[in-house]
């Protein structure tokens, strides 16, 4: 049989775009690792890991079927038989459709693992909020049930020509509903069924790690480049408005953290620049391609300030979200998607904005529709992802037990769930019986480690 033709510049864009993203999750276990404390930091970037391993292969099977098939259910998802494992790449490549998924020359399959790639981010991103507490085996089943019941059905809702987009017609041009509101609401919901950590707020939980922060923070950065304009799928003059509005935003977004610490607390922080930087990805996640750059100037800059004012919303209510997913993720998507409401131009996107339904904003002569839409969608996804993932953790917390004993969380989850430790103190050995690479002999110690025994000559390495 004939192969379906394939654009070759789109495809290679894609993939390279594939790759990013899936370098955004390494980086966001180093991100959230670095604001852990030290003896759970390995948990905390093993929830990011596995979420990989366990995402990637239920979105082969059944979850792009359920994302971007046809609709069933009346539009709640798609048909989980039309994409199941293999099939995609026999139909596409040996022409049984003779077809592609977007109609632009990308084959099938590449698609799917670009989207994949998202279905993997967006559920680690709910593990910051139940950091230091959360037992291992809880948070896979945790994973498993919610990219099944929640992010899937959203994706198609938003993406796939599902009910919402066909009732509310809302703009989400790479993830802010169906990603960051998403995994914002459900990391609210989880995090108050496995209530605080022991000593919070009343004992400091400071980042263990700040370069970590820092590090992770500039890897999503890179990778969102790919999330963003990678989105557009081709390789035109959009991919280019949504390339320069995922800087600019994120720019001015530093700026806003770092204006908010500087006139609060006096001391600008690495940590709040790091985290300013994260708000204004995700704030400009779902406008990248529909508005002006100037427009992303200023959407940074509120997202930065507003989040960095959100964060201390636990502490007035009392949840324990950890790493501060509510506050940048669910506040920062939130802005964002409503942003579009005021700012989108139809007239950047008209192919893909016209597609859905658009409309201008309404400070760009469009009215209230779309404000609408974006609100109504990004409830939607709220109520329900919140419901669904709290009813989920509560379940797994009853049976098989989703919170780890008060004696493994003070003594250290790292060592509990996982027998080892990232800074192991113990001279001359590793987290795994070696020297590890993370090994701080000696630091926080009260005697320093004895001096090793000088090497055989025959042993010694040049330099």
């Amino acid at each position: 049989m004939p192969e379906a033709t394939i654009d070759t510049g789109h495809t290679a864009w894609l993939l390279v775009s594939t790759a990013l993203v899936l370098l955004m999750t390494p980086g966001l276990a180093l991100f959230y690792g670095g604001l852990n404390r030290s003896k759970g930091v390995l948990n905390m970037m093993m929830m990011s890991f596995s979420t990989i391993g366990l995402v990637s292969v239920l979105w082969l099977f059944y979850g792009f079927s359920a994302s971007f098939g046809s609709d069933t259910a009346g539009g709640l998802f798609g048909d989980l038989g039309q994409y199941f494992g293999s099939k995609t790449y026999i139909d596409q490549m040996w022409g049984a459709t003779a077809d592609n998924a977007s109609g632009i020359g990308i084959p099938t399959y590449v698609f799917m693992v670009f989207q994949m790639t998202f279905a993997v981010i967006t559920v680690a991103l709910i593990s910051g909020a139940i950091s230091d507490r959360a037992k291992f085996g809880g948070w896979l089943l945790f994973a498993f049930g919610w990219a099944t019941l929640v992010y899937f059905p959203v994706a198609h809702n938003v993406w796939g020509g599902g009910w919402i987009a066909q009732h509310l017609h809302p703009l989400d041009f790479a993830g802010g509903t169906a990603v960051h509101i998403n995994a914002g609401a459900a990391a609210l919901g989880v995090a108050l069924v496995l209530g605080k950590r022991v000593g919070w707020p009343r004992e400091s939980m400071k980042p263990h790690n700040v370069p970590f922060v820092a590090l992770g923070a500039g890897l999503l950065w890179f990778g969102w480049f790919g999330f963003n304009a990678g989105s557009e799928l081709t390789v035109d003059g959009v991919t280019g408005l949504a390339f320069v509005n995922t800087q600019v935003a994120t720019a001015a977004a530093v700026l806003g953290w770092v204006i908010v610490e500087w006139i609060r607390d006096r001391k600008p922080t690495l940590v709040g620049a790091s985290s300013g930087a994260v708000a204004g990805l995700v704030a400009i996640t779902p406008a990248c391609g529909f508005i002006d750059s100037w427009a992303a100037v200023l959407l940074g800059l509120v997202a930065g300030l507003v989040c960095a004012l959100a964060v201390s919303l636990k502490y007035r209510f009392g949840f324990d979200d950890s790493l501060d997913v509510v506050g940048v993720h669910f506040v920062g998507g939130w802005i964002g998607s409503l942003w579009l409401g005021f700012f989108a131009n139809d007239k950047l996107n008209s192919a893909i904005s016209g597609g859905l339904g658009a409309k201008n904003g309404l400070f760009m002569g469009g009215g209230v529709g779309q404000l609408g839409a974006q609100a109504g969608a990004s409830a939607i996804v709220t109520i329900y992802s919140f419901v669904i993932a709290f009813a989920l953790a509560f379940i797994i917390q009853k049976t098989v037990g989703f919170r780890v004993n008060t004696e493994a969380e003070v003594e250290g989850i790292d060592i509990a769930e996982h027998a080892e430790s990232a800074y192991d103190l113990t001279p001359g050995t590793g987290s795994g019986g070696g020297t590890g690479a993370f090994a701080m002999a000696g630091v926080g110690t009260s005697k320093a480690p004895a001096p090793a025994a000088e090497a055989p000559a025959s042993e010694k390495v040049a330099g």
